[in-house]
């Protein structure tokens, strides 16, 4: 299972960003997906998930701001990133939990990240 994010940059305090992630390879059930974020000197965080069912869950100093969905026809998640802060900035990391074949555990995939950078 391979992950591709794209989507990042550099914007102003208050400007919007979308994030896309498409998993890809051999995949025979796509679980939960998520997003996570690792700024310089910290340790990887969790920034929004969603089950495979749609259920989400967010960071708090995210909510209200961010929303994530997914296409489970596409294999894909996206993060709508709203009202940036400076503090949003990081490199972001787009995670998912799959079973290659039926017979397979479930593993954790992490895409290559893609950075995302807010100017005050």
């Amino acid at each position: 299972v391979q992950l591709q994010a794209s989507g990042g940059g550099l914007v102003q305090t208050g400007e919007s960003l979308r994030l896309s992630c498409a998993a890809s390879g051999r995949i025979f059930k796509l679980n939960g997906m998520g997003w996570y974020r690792q700024a310089p000197g910290k340790e990887r965080e969790l920034v929004a998930g969603i089950t495979s069912g749609g259920v989400v869950n967010y960071a708090d100093s995210v909510k209200g701001r961010f929303t994530i969905s997914r296409d489970n026809a596409k294999n894909a998640t996206y993060l709508e990133m709203n009202r940036l802060k400076p503090e949003d900035t990081a490199v972001y990391y787009c995670n998912c939990r799959a079973k290659a074949t039926m017979d397979s555990g479930a593993y954790d995939y992490w895409g290559q990240g893609t950075q995302v950078t807010v100017s005050s």
